[in-house]
Parts: C-alpha cells; structure tokens; sequence
C-alpha cells in the first residue's frame, strides 16, 4: 500500500517542488490548484516502483511551455487528465502509473488528479530531480532512441481559441519539439503525457524516489517558516545538503522569450569581482565567476531564493532585488539516465551558447 496523498501535503509538495523548481518548473498556484482538486475528488496514491509489477505501464506526465513569460496561457486540471486518457486509448492498455519529468512549483503535482480519476498511481521516480528546460531532458533515457513513442498535448485559452487536442507518434526527440510547438500555439503552457513505458524499464532509468524528496523539504521548510527566513534558508540547505553558492543584489537581468517558447538569457548577482553570472533557459542552468570560471552546472540543483527563504522563478526577479543561490551538487541527488545521455545537451548548448555537457557528464560512471 502506498501513501494517499491528502491536503496537507499539496502545500509540501509545492514548496518543496518550488525549490527543485531551479527557476522555472510551473507556478505555485497552478500546482495547489492541481494538489488541491485531486485530493478533494478523489485518493491519489504515491506508491514505490517496487509495488508495481515489471511489465505494468507507466508514462510521464508534463507540462510544456515557459510559463515565466507573459504569454496568455490557460491550463485547467482536466487537461492533464485528458492527456492520460489519450495517451491510454492511443496505447491500447491501461496506464497503471505515472512519472513526472521533473519536480517543480507545479510539476511535482503533474500526476496527482489522474490519479484521483483514472486511478493510475502515482510513482515515486522522476525523470530529473529538478526542473529543465527541454522533454529529452526528463526522458529517462529515450531522447536517443528510435523506438516509436506516444505522446499527447492538452490545453490552450479557450477564450482566444487556442485549445488544443494533440495526439503524436514517433521517435522521442524528433516528436518531443512538436509539443512545444504546440504549447507555443496554445498560449504558452501545455499539459501532456508521454512516453509509456514498462516499470522494469522505469525501475532502472528514473531518479527514484524524486518525489518524497520534494515532500519532504517542503514538510521541513513549512516547520521552519514559524522562525523566519534565514531559519527557512537553513532548512532548505540542510534538508537538500546544499549551500549557499552567491548572495547580493541583481544588477542586471537579460532574459528574452525566444520563437522556441523557451526565456533565455543571463541574470547578474552582485558586482565587481564578487558578481556571479547565472546563464538561463528557462531554469538556472549554469552559474559562472566575473572570470567566466564555472560554478555550477546542470544537472546539479541552482535556485534563487529571496531573503525570507521563497524560491524564486525566472520571471520574478528583476534588477534591485537581493537573492542567495542555493547550489546542491550533482554528486548528492539521484541522477537519471537523461541527464547522463549525451544526445540531450547540443540543442541546450546551442540555444544557450554555453557548454554543459562537458560538466553535467564529468562525473558520469561507466
């Protein structure tokens, strides 16, 4: 038997996902609208891959677009479940659980109300523990591969005639731009599913466990709200075992909405030789010295936090604001096997102009 999720832990899973979110990954209040519609019209179960037998299957639910711009998106909680159901009747089978790609404000909640509605479980595994800009990057291990996929897009403003039912087939990395075309169509942000797959393949290509992780640093940071913000800071880089990379002042924001449907650009914290450059798409991707000497890099957790302790996206920060940047290095979280896949990175590099892949990779085993 695995854990219903109930009320109380809506708020930890958006707080906690909301760190993990590294600057992007949906917003709050899109996840505890998500949170708390599933757990008011039914149980959704969070259950360990381990209670799932090896050829059950399971896909990913996701949500698509750059919801920091000020684009006119609209996305209802009956989106990502008629996502599922698509998804479901294009499979031909039942889906019996659901991953997500990547934790985040709203993200971590992606699978909870189809799993309050069809019942498909919801499964402790992620594609990656944070969030990222690009579907490859969450696809624990398929950007790569030719094996035909599914995948479904559901969403859109309805008022300005933008709502669109989207039903693809094909290779993971040749369909997966195909969605966030369709996001862009629809306003912005899209709900989809994708991907199905069997558990055993889940069991041994997901970061496992991604979602209590988010949990509980939420539960820990909700405890110490009562004391403040630099006790919330505490929290979260004990909770994590990260630390405090940067802190200072914004001196200069350059992030743009590209044709993509991607924000791309650089934040500057601090000035003179104490600045830090944080390279954007869509998330923190990278933090750089005045030198130009890495920091930080994917898939590692970078996140900007406000003084009080509250994770800040993308598109909230702007010149004059005072911000710490929480660092949780790669080498403490689990990693999938789509941050370890080389084929996810050149079209990150590209769009950015940076490398990662030379530093998400370094410590790769094998």
């Amino acid at each position: 038997m695995g854990r219903v999720l109930v009320a109380k832990d809506v708020e930890a899973a958006v707080k906690g996902g909301s760190v993990y979110a590294a600057g992007g990954g949906g917003w709050a209040d899109h996840g505890r609208m998500l949170g708390y519609a599933a757990v008011n019209v039914g149980k959704p179960e969070l259950v360990s891959i381990d209670e799932l037998d090896d050829n059950d299957w399971i896909a990913t639910a996701a949500a698509i677009g750059a919801p920091a711009s000020t684009t006119p998106w609209e996305m209802q909680g009956i989106d990502y479940v008629k996502a599922a159901q698509l998804l479901q009747d294009e499979l031909g089978e039942k889906l019996s659980g659901l991953i997500i790609g990547q934790n985040g404000k709203s993200s971590t909640l992606n699978g909870w109300l189809p799993s309050a509605i069809l019942g498909t479980k919801v499964v402790d595994a992620v594609g990656d523990i944070r969030a990222h800009p690009t579907g490859d990057m969450g696809s624990i291990g398929m950007a790569g591969s030719p094996e035909q996929m599914i995948q479904t897009a559901v969403g859109g403003n309805r008022a300005e005639n933008r709502y669109i039912e989207l039903v693809v087939k094909g290779a993971t990395a040749k369909i997966s731009p195909i969605l966030r075309a369709a996001s862009d169509q629809s306003g912005g942000f899209i709900a989809s599913c994708r991907n199905p797959l069997r558990a055993s393949y889940v069991r041994t290509h997901a970061a496992l466990g991604g979602i209590s992780m988010a949990l509980s640093l939420g539960e820990a940071i909700i405890e110490a709200e009562k004391k403040g913000g630099s006790a919330v800071i505490d929290a979260i880089c004990k909770t994590t075992g990260g630390h405090i990379l940067a802190e200072g002042t914004i001196t200069k924001k350059d992030v743009v909405y590209t044709k993509e449907a991607f924000d791309i650009g650089t934040v500057t914290v601090g000035s003179g030789d104490k600045a830090v450059v944080m390279h954007v798409m869509n998330e923190y991707m990278a933090v750089e010295d005045t030198g130009g000497k890495r920091l930080a890099t994917f898939p590692s957790v970078i996140t900007t936090l406000s003084p009080e302790g509250e994770p800040l996206s993308v598109g909230q920060l702007h010149e004059g604001m005072n911000v710490f940047i929480l660092h949780v290095p790669m080498d403490i979280i689990p990693l999938s096997a789509s941050v370890l896949d080389p084929t996810v990175y050149p079209s990150v590099e590209k769009a950015m102009g940076i490398e990662i892949a030379k530093y998400a990779l370094a410590g790769k085993k094998g």
